[in-house]
């Protein structure tokens, strides 16, 4: 491969000199990676191919700082945020822009505001004395977008906690310890690489309620489109230096009479058991500033890390929780002495996470029901578990034997908050848990601690756990699935209700076979509960036009008869092809 002229034709077709809006940096980068990989890391031409990478980031980075253009795409503030791509969506001035929509609520409170109970603050000057938490994940420019932010902010007199690079679960500890009036972190979670975000957590650590996101929404719109300048004068002396992690210790201490979880103990005794090994795959991800002191600084060679290195391309892959990036700790795993395996992985930020024991891979949708059980059972505490609808109902079936109510809200984090601090567990499918006593946002450093916990105090793998309750309360094979159609918004809507003649005792063909509707869901789409207790969800994607469908069967082959089924529904309703 002739090295300079395959960079030149990549630059030539990728990037429009001194044109930031007309070059596509990312999708250069994305085929940078490609060729990089094909070297072994320690080979000239690899470091060679990074270079190109490298010099590609600065090009973004000129980018993000000198971008006074829209961003491509509005703003909008889902259930976990506002996303869009690095430097083309989320810039400099964008950021700074929607902080300062963040700042104008605060200034705009009054007593009859229906806002103040979500914010948690009665007026300006409490929020500016109770000051911001901000930090960001491993994404490139992160940083950048962090001092823009603090600089609004600190010109309209507010005290910020600068915790750098941190975790979602440790800001939103911070913000509880300190009592801060909120929390801005710079994250898109498990997005890809070409991806920034900003997530705002209220006073109460949790996502923020939809009064709130939308009110963001309408006001950073409205001064995007205005186009105002922004007269700054930032006082660096409001700024000061947060230990994220440390907030997290002590959260966890001060709700251990609740949880029953002791950070320090289970270390201590995981310091001296020779027969476990722990394998934490951070996919260069922002847990990697902390897994070392999670861990107390062990060094032990039944602990090891897995690409705990700085790499904003995330070495080429899709930075989540997943079968496929699992692999590398699996296989370790498998070949490993110790009788006790703990695997696990987390996304950029933290708030999501998946285990293996080698063998059998456990993600949220049976892990959140094991955890509510180990709460309940082994640890002794009484109390509900909350779990999104769109998550197996294993748990469903745990509570109801167990005598205990199940709180179920529709998909998002921030729908848990009727019950926190009331729930032992709060989990959703796509492998974001809490615990009671601890912060009301989804975060992978308490569920990895759970982890633990649970190997050695039952001395088991988490797949011999999940085969024990199996056995004892009924086997549930949860999974998910979507397609992209046609319509969005309320287009798609209008079409999906014709799905509501699907009512209780109607029928549904599944593998061949008529099945009765026994109960149905609409609090997010439409579940559809089966008399065998197998069931079937349709939802529509909040952000593209794209229909979701979860599924969960009585054994592991009726999976595929109720993606069937689901797919045979959007058909008779004209959304796909038959």
């Amino acid at each position: 491969m002739n090295k300079a002229r395959t960079a030149t034709s990549l630059l030539e077709k990728y990037v429009v000199a001194d044109n930031h809006g007309a070059s596509d940096y990312f999708t250069l980068i994305k085929e940078l990676i490609k060729i990089r990989d094909d070297y072994p890391h320690d080979a000239a031409d690899y470091a060679t191919w990074q270079k190109e990478i490298d010099n590609t980031y600065l090009r973004v980075e000129d980018e993000i700082q000198t971008n006074i253009m829209q961003p491509r795409t509005e703003v909008k503030f889902g259930t976990s945020g506002w996303r869009g791509i690095i430097g083309k969506d989320i810039f400099a001035k964008s950021i700074a822009l929607v902080t300062s929509a963040i700042i104008s609520i605060y200034e705009q409170l009054a007593e009859e505001s229906p806002l103040r109970e979500a914010l948690g603050v009665k007026s300006l000057a409490e929020a500016q004395q109770r000051g911001c938490v901000i930090g960001y994940d491993n994404r490139f420019g992160g940083e950048i977008l962090a001092h823009a932010a603090c600089d609004v902010l600190t010109s309209h007199g507010f005290n910020v906690l600068y915790a750098g690079e941190a975790t979602t679960g440790t800001l939103s500890a911070s913000l509880l310890i300190h009592q801060a009036a909120f929390s801005i972190n710079l994250t898109p979670s498990h997005n890809p690489l070409e991806y920034a975000g900003f997530k705002f957590n209220a006073a109460d650590g949790g996502p923020a309620a939809a009064v709130i996101t939308n009110t963001i929404t309408d006001l950073a719109r409205q001064l995007i489109k205005d186009d105002q300048p922004l007269p700054l004068a930032p006082d660096s002396s409001l700024v000061k230096p947060l230990d994220a992690l440390g907030a997290w210790f002590e959260l966890v201490r001060r709700g251990r009479d609740k949880h029953g979880l002791d950070h320090q103990q289970t270390m201590a005794t995981f310091t001296e058991a020779d027969n476990m090994v722990i394998a934490v795959d951070c996919v260069h991800g922002a847990s990697r500033v902390h897994v070392r002191k999670l861990f107390n600084n062990l060094d032990s060679p039944h602990l090891l890390f897995l690409r705990d290195n700085d790499d904003p391309t995330f070495g080429g892959v899709a930075p989540e929780p997943s079968t496929a990036n699992m692999k590398t700790v699996t296989d370790i795993l498998k070949n490993r002495s110790e009788p006790l395996k703990l695997g696990i992985i987390m996304d950029p930020d933290a708030d999501r996470i998946r285990f293996t024991d080698g063998e059998t891979e456990i993600d949220m949708n049976t892990f959140g029901a094991m955890a509510y059980h180990f709460l309940h059972e082994i640890k002794g505490k009484k109390g509900l578990v909350a779990k999104t609808v769109a998550t197996s109902n294993f748990a469903n079936q745990l509570a109801m034997t167990l005598g205990e109510e199940v709180f179920e809200p529709k998909v998002g984090f921030k729908e848990f908050k009727p019950v926190i601090d009331k729930a032992l567990i709060c989990f959703e499918e796509s492998d974001g848990i809490t615990t009671i006593g601890h912060t009301p946002e989804k975060d992978a450093y308490i569920g990895l601690l759970l982890a633990i916990d649970m190997v050695l105090s039952l001395q088991k793998n988490l797949g011999d756990y999940q085969q024990e309750l199996r056995d004892t309360y009924g086997y549930f094979y949860p999974d998910r699935d979507g397609v992209t159609v046609s319509q969005q918004g309320e287009e798609l809507g209008k079409t999906l209700a014709r799905l509501e003649k699907y009512k209780v005792d109607a029928t549904i063909m599944v593998g061949g076979e008529e099945k009765k509707v026994a109960q149905v869901i609409d609090i997010d789409g439409r579940k559809m509960i089966l008399a065998d207790g197998s069931w079937l969800m349709i939802r529509p994607s909040g952000t593209e036009p794209k229909v979701r469908f979860y599924v969960e069967a009585r054994t592991e082959k009726g999976k595929k008869a109720l993606f069937a089924a689901a797919q045979a529904m959007l058909a008779e309703i004209g959304l796909i092809d038959a």
